[in-house]
C-alpha cells in the first residue's frame, strides 16, 4: 500500500534544501505520495512552538548552525553558502508560487519548482523575495509564466494559511518536517527513519 508523506516546509530553509533531493529520491523509491506543504515558519509556526528567528538566536547557537551548515555541505557534496548574500529572506511569495505550481502542475512540477528555490538561495545567492527572479525560476523549470500571477490570488494564499495551520495542528515545529501516519521526523538529518518507515533505503 502507498504511504503519504506530508512534507512541510520553508522555502528559504537551508536544512529543506539541504534533504530536498534525497527526500524526493526515497520516496520515489518507496512509491510514496508527496503532500507539498509550504509553510510560514517564521511568522506563524515559530511564535506558537517555540522557535526564534535567526538573528534572535543565542550566539553560540548561529555558530554551531554555520559549522553544521558547512559539514553537512561537505558530506553531502551539495554546493551551498553558510551565509548567502540574500539571507534572511521573506518565503511566502515563493511558498505560494510553489502552492499555485502544484495546484496547476501537479506535485512533481511542485517538488522541481521547490528544489530550485532552495537552490537559488543557497548555491545561487539570488533573491526569492523579488518576482523577477521568481519568474526566472518558473522559466528555468520549464514552467508556465502565469503562475507568478496566480500565486498571488486569494486562493494561493489561503492554501498557504491552510498549510500553515495543518502544520500547527500536526505538531510541527520546524522545516523540514516529514509526516508519515501521524508521526513527525524533524530535519534532513531525520532521512534515515524516513527511509526505514517507508520501507526503502536511504542514499
Amino acid at each position: 500500500m502507498s504511504r503519504t508523506v506530508d512534507y512541510y516546509l520553508a522555502p528559504q530553509s537551508p536544512w529543506t534544501y539541504l534533504g530536498h533531493a534525497r527526500f524526493a529520491a526515497l520516496a520515489r523509491a518507496a512509491g510514496a505520495t508527496i503532500r507539498v506543504l509550504p509553510v510560514d515558519l517564521g511568522g506563524k509556526v515559530f511564535p506558537v512552538s517555540g522557535g526564534l528567528p535567526l538573528p534572535k538566536r543565542a550566539p553560540q547557537r548561529q555558530a554551531y548552525r554555520l559549522q553544521e551548515l558547512r559539514r553537512y555541505s561537505e558530506f553531502l557534496q551539495i554546493p551551498l553558502h553558510p551565509q548567502p548574500k540574500y539571507f534572511p529572506v521573506a518565503g511566502d511569495d515563493a511558498a505560494c508560487l510553489i502552492i499555485a505550481t502544484d495546484r496547476y502542475d501537479g506535485t512533481e512540477a511542485a517538488m522541481k519548482l521547490t528544489g530550485a528555490i532552495l537552490a537559488a538561495v543557497w548555491a545561487q545567492e539570488r533573491n526569492i523575495a523579488d518576482r523577477t527572479v521568481l519568474a526566472e525560476l518558473l522559466a528555468e523549470c520549464g514552467l508556465d509564466a502565469k503562475r507568478l500571477e496566480q500565486s498571488a490570488n486569494q486562493e494561493a494564499r489561503e492554501r498557504y494559511e491552510a498549510c500553515t495551520q495543518q502544520a500547527i495542528a500536526a505538531g510541527v515545529f520546524g522545516a523540514p518536517s516529514y509526516v508519515i501516519d501521524g508521526e513527525i521526523f524533524w530535519g534532513q538529518d531525520r532521512l534515515d527513519f524516513v527511509a526505514r518507515k517507508l520501507g526503502v533505503t536511504a542514499s
